[in-house]
């Protein structure tokens, strides 16, 4: 998608609030990356680089252009850190380069059929993104929307966008709030929003993991574990289909834990429509955010990553689109399998199966998810 995107000098920045940053400006954060590379104005809205630490010694950087996860620095078994996401160095990948690494997902996280919508007996028509379905809310969609940021402390960053009635064609006004937060070990995503008229919401991070910190590496050998006895299955083109299958005797059953390549090219139709593992899981956990949904281990650098969350469902993506064309940090080419995500969300699709967990947001409600990364050790 074509924006506007204007490079600030360093000086014209400083004169700006919206390139206000933590990271010293003369130096680079602990990831090694440059802040004055994202001191930007895309579509006339400034960016910047919002740089998080906390007492644990982790640090977060984030970018207000998609509210998109840059960078997160983790301890390994070896007390060394490791950046364990993937990015880009500037705002000017980020606009160039066709990719949701990091990125705030929304208004509707996944997939709607054919990009249609029925909310209260009212058809509404979506963009039609991704194999004539709407992905991730459109090329339009919050991943690519400048947000309001106010760090409030040293460890926590507020992210606050206004989507206006008919944006992308979805129904409603509606006032979001997305606040990140370092603690301890945690990279914690609260999600809350508001609609004055009858709308659906799924919101949910797009970060690309690789645990072994070094973006060259495939995720074939690290191990996953998903608390799931359910996923549902996709057609060619993606889709749901509206079944919940059962995981158990299938590739996709990771209930006690394997590593991502051991079943990845078996030949099952779920894999060949997939390209691997891209599907929806439903979680045993049922919201519970204190039950584990999935967990992933790396057992070079040792790092071991939980997700918790309220969400009833997570995707499992295991990067079968990179090709290893795409510059990230530093230069570094990503590979095919180079990164798992894990994607908490309403199941896709929902607006177009009642059956499922609704995803309709009323005005008088307020929208709210939770989501949290937790990082340790392996033992």
């Amino acid at each position: 998608m074509k924006k506007s995107i204007l490079i600030l000098s360093a000086a014209a920045c400083v004169m700006m609030a919206g390139c206000n940053s933590s990271a010293d400006k003369s130096g680079k954060t602990m990831s090694g990356l440059d802040p004055r590379n994202f001191e930007s104005v895309v579509d006339g809205k400034p960016t910047s680089l919002y740089v998080l630490k906390n007492a644990a010694g982790m640090e977060a950087c984030v970018t207000n252009f998609g509210g998109r996860i840059v960078s997160l620095m983790v301890p390994g078994a070896d007390g060394e850190f490791r950046d364990v996401v993937l990015g880009h160095d500037s705002i000017a990948d980020y606009v160039n380069i066709d990719g949701n690494f990091g990125a705030l997902i929304g208004r509707y996280g996944n997939r709607i059929k054919n990009g249609k919508i029925t909310v209260d007996s009212v058809e509404y028509q979506l963009p039609q993104n991704n194999y004539g379905h709407c992905l991730h809310g459109g090329p339009k969609g919050f991943h690519n929307s400048v947000w309001e940021a106010n760090q409030t402390s040293d460890s926590t960053l507020v992210l606050t966008l206004v989507s206006p009635d008919g944006e992308a064609g979805f129904p409603g006004t509606v006032n979001v709030e997305v606040t990140y937060t370092l603690a301890g070990h945690d990279l914690d995503i609260a999600y809350k929003a508001t609609t004055d008229k009858p709308t659906i919401l799924n919101l949910t991070n797009h970060s690309y993991f690789n645990l072994s910190g070094d973006p060259a590496n495939t995720i074939l050998d690290e191990t996953v574990a998903i608390n799931a006895d359910g996923y549902t299955p996709i057609d060619a083109t993606f889709m749901t289909t509206g079944e919940i299958a059962p995981v158990e005797g299938t590739p996709f059953d990771f209930r006690a834990g394997k590593k991502v390549g051991q079943d990845i090219e078996a030949d099952n139709e779920q894999l060949h429509n997939g390209l691997g593992y891209d599907h929806n899981f439903v979680l045993n956990s049922k919201g519970d955010i204190n039950i584990p949904a999935a967990t992933v281990t790396d057992s070079v650098s040792g790092i071991r990553m939980e997700v918790l969350t309220t969400e009833p469902g997570i995707q499992f993506y295991v990067g079968n689109f990179l090709d290893g064309k795409v510059s990230g940090k530093n230069g570094k080419k990503y590979p095919r399998r180079g990164a798992i995500c894990l994607e908490t969300q309403h199941y896709p699709d929902s607006p177009n199966k009642p059956e499922w967990p609704s995803v309709v947001v009323r005005p008088g409600e307020t929208y709210q998810s939770h989501c949290i990364y937790r990082f340790s050790t392996a033992k």
